[in-house]
């Protein structure tokens, strides 16, 4: 009889035990904030066209090596803001007359608070004009930079918000995303022409390309074009923003033996 009150007691004594100790565990596991089967908590992203304010703090957690965690999407490599102050440089810069037939002058403006040379991106789209896939290849436009004077256009570089400001006031909504030609003004939205567009697979510098080509296209008398079948290059006039319908990229009017690369017109 008194053999089997011990065993009763140890039993009793190693169960109060094993549940202070189960209560601990449960104790460790909310103070960590989570639980073994409960996911890690999500980095904080950013939208895309705005700048970055803090690097996001990452909590501490110990692993769960059953668990493997993939990221929902790349890092983004860089960001544009979406305002500026709203007023323009003109770049000092200025070359020599590409092309034949008609010159029209060109100046080259980018908006201030933003982190991009006025003269270098002029260059660049010097650069672009005076290429022989470009428009001068049609025998009768021509282009000249020049940083005073008079000008038959200008090409202003702004940000998205200063884009939709512009571009809104003669009717066309940009929604922070595109450019547009206004009069005698080109307005590129820096968003593009410094991310490009998911449509285009090249390199940044051939969709400026693109975005200039199409652009001073219009100021030409172009307009819209579609593709004009699979596997063909899309036509420069093509929105090729809003996706290629069986085409490839590409940001020339013309191709290297000379030809224009056309497609069917579209409103």
């Amino acid at each position: 009889m008194v053999l089997l009150i011990v065993l009763a007691l140890s039993c009793g004594v190693g169960y109060a035990y094993w549940q202070s100790s189960q209560r601990a565990e449960s104790a460790a596991a909310l103070d960590d904030g989570l639980s073994a089967t409960s996911p890690p908590p999500s980095a904080t992203g950013h939208a895309e066209g705005t700048t970055p304010a803090t690097t996001p703090t990452t909590a501490t957690t110990r692993p769960t090596p059953s668990r493997t965690v993939k990221p929902s999407a790349k890092p983004r490599t860089r960001s544009v803001p979406t305002s500026g102050s709203g007023s323009f440089s003109t770049a000092h810069a200025s070359g020599s007359a590409s092309g034949h037939g008609t010159l029209r002058r060109y100046k080259v403006e980018v908006e201030g608070g933003i982190d991009l040379e006025p003269s270098a991106a002029a260059q660049e789209i010097a650069q672009i004009l005076a290429d022989p896939r470009g428009w001068t290849a049609d025998g009768h436009d021509g282009f000249q930079l020049v940083s005073s004077g008079p000008a038959d256009f200008v090409i202003k570089i702004a940000t998205p918000d200063t884009v939709d400001s512009i571009c809104g006031a003669a009717g066309l909504l940009t929604h922070g995303e595109v450019n547009c030609d206004v009069g005698s003004v080109v307005v590129v939205n820096l968003k593009r022409w410094m991310l490009g567009s998911p449509e285009f697979h090249g390199r940044i510098q051939d969709y400026r390309a693109l975005i200039i080509n199409h652009e001073v296209g219009h100021r030409i008398g172009h307009g819209h074009e579609g593709c004009p079948g699979p596997g063909k290059p899309a036509p420069v006039m093509m929105q090729q923003i809003y996706g290629l319908h069986g085409c490839t990229a590409n940001q020339w009017p013309y191709d290297s033996q000379g030809h224009y690369i056309q497609g069917p017109s579209v409103p």
